[in-house]
C-alpha cells in the first residue's frame, strides 16, 4: 500500500490552534493534530480540512474522550479525520475496520518495549508505524527491515540533518511540532 503522504517528508504536528493556523499556511497536505478537546474537535478537524489539510488525529490525546472502541467509532464516524494515530492496538484495529488510515505509535524506550511493540504490530498490522524517539536511525532501519511496514519517525528530532538521517535510514516521513522544521 502506498501511503498518501509518502512524498511529504515532514508532517507538522499541531499542539494548539495557533500551531494549526501556521500549518494551514504551509504548502503541505498532511498534518497531525495533538492535544485537542473533545468539544472543539469536530470544528478543528473541519477547519483544517477546509484549509486543504488531511488530518491525522492522535486519538490518545483527545481530552475528554476515553480511548476505547466506542471512542474510535465516534472519531471515525462523527469527526471524520483522515487517519488515526494511537499507541493502543485495539484503537488501530478499530480504525482499520472503519477503513481509516491507521498509524501505530510505538515508543522505543528499551528492548522490552521493542519486543512488545514488534509483537503488537505483527498482530494489528497497522498501515504505518510512528516510531518514537525518531532520532535513532538504526532503530528506524531495524523496524523497517523486520516488519516491512512503513515507518514515520517522531520525537526529539531537532535539525534538518537529523531529518535527513532518519529518512536515509528508511523512514518515509518525520512528524514534528518543531516549527523550524516545517
Amino acid at each position: 500500500m502506498e501511503l498518501p503522504f509518502s512524498n511529504q517528508s515532514i508532517i507538522p504536528a499541531a499542539h494548539n490552534q495557533k500551531d494549526m493556523e501556521k500549518i494551514l499556511e504551509l504548502d503541505l497536505t498532511y498534518m497531525v493534530m495533538l492535544e485537542t478537546h473533545v468539544a472543539q474537535l469536530k470544528a478543528l478537524v473541519k477547519y483544517a480540512q477546509a484549509g486543504g489539510k488531511k488530518v491525522l488525529l492522535h486519538a490518545d490525546l483527545v481530552n475528554g474522550l476515553k480511548n476505547d472502541d466506542y471512542a474510535i467509532d465516534f472519531l471515525c464516524t462523527e469527526i471524520c479525520p483522515d487517519g488515526i494515530i494511537s499507541t493502543r492496538g485495539n484503537a488501530i484495529m478499530k480504525a482499520k475496520q472503519h477503513k481509516m488510515l491507521a498509524i501505530q505509535r510505538l515508543f522505543m524506550i528499551d528492548s522490552s518495549a521493542y519486543n512488545k511493540g514488534v509483537a503488537l504490530i505483527q498482530k494489528v498490522q497497522p498501515d504505518c508505524i510512528e516510531l518514537l524517539p525518531g532520532i535513532i536511525p538504526e532503530q528506524v532501519q531495524k523496524m523497517t527491515q523486520k516488519l516491512h511496514i512503513p515507518v514515520i519517525a517522531g520525537g526529539l528530532i531537532e535539525t534538518s540533518e537529523q531529518v535527513n538521517q532518519v529518512i536515509a535510514s528508511g523512514a518515509i516521513a518525520v512528524t514534528t511540532s518543531n516549527k523550524h522544521l516545517w
